[in-house]
């Protein structure tokens, strides 16, 4: 027993302090994640998807594909997109969804839910949205969740998924997603009660295309 216990406090201490991340569409490679495919040759599952981008992580903190799409979407359609249940969510903050057709250099904004991303009651975990129509098609889009907190140290999750888009036009034109508390980024302190901090950066965010 007296072995045991510490095995007992550190496993409840991680679950207390764990953040959030996304399990549908399965993320690269979140162990929790939903209809995943198989792991590619030579990576190993992670098991700290809930923590923020590393100061050094590029985007999307694993940079190698699924070997194949880890869901099928259409244009126009409406998709949900799941967080793993309970967590820390650190007072809400701005989330955004989004789209790379460049392998994940450039990402364009299909969904947003700023100032309370979670729900007032900071219990929500799922989020149905539309995609646009106008999508083009890709077999090798990479879908975005990311997410700014209100409170606590300044952080940026991001959690990437590999997704099949059959499109409904050649190009999109929408909001490049913002990108802050990261390295080389702009940083939104914490929000102190004012949920409209950092917006400016958000609704001021540039326009680019896909295609």
């Amino acid at each position: 027993m007296v072995m045991i216990l510490p095995i007992i406090l550190a496993t409840v201490a991680a679950t207390v302090s764990a953040h959030l991340d996304m399990i549908s569409p399965c993320p690269r490679y979140n162990p929790r994640g939903e209809n995943c495919p198989p792991l590619p040759s030579g990576e190993s599952m992670d098991y700290s998807m809930s923590t923020p981008l590393g100061a050094d992580q590029p985007l999307c903190k694993h940079t190698t594909p699924w070997p194949k799409p880890a869901a099928s979407w259409t244009a126009g359609q409406s998709v949900t997109v799941k967080l793993a249940p309970g967590g820390a969510a650190h007072g809400g903050g701005h989330c955004q969804f989004s789209l790379s057709y460049n392998g994940g250099k450039t990402f364009v904004v299909v969904h947003e839910v700023l100032e309370q991303c979670f729900g007032a009651n900071q219990g929500q975990r799922d989020f149905t949205f539309q995609l646009p129509g106008s999508l083009p098609s890709s077999d090798k889009a990479v879908f975005a969740w990311t997410w700014v907190n209100a409170i606590g140290n300044r952080e940026f999750y991001m959690n990437c998924a590999d997704v099949s888009i059959k499109g409904g036009g050649s190009s999109y034109t929408g909001k490049e997603m913002t990108i802050a508390n990261h390295n080389g980024y702009p940083t939104i302190p914490e929000f102190g009660g004012n949920y409209k901090t950092g917006i400016d950066l958000y609704k001021n965010a540039k326009q680019i295309t896909v295609s």
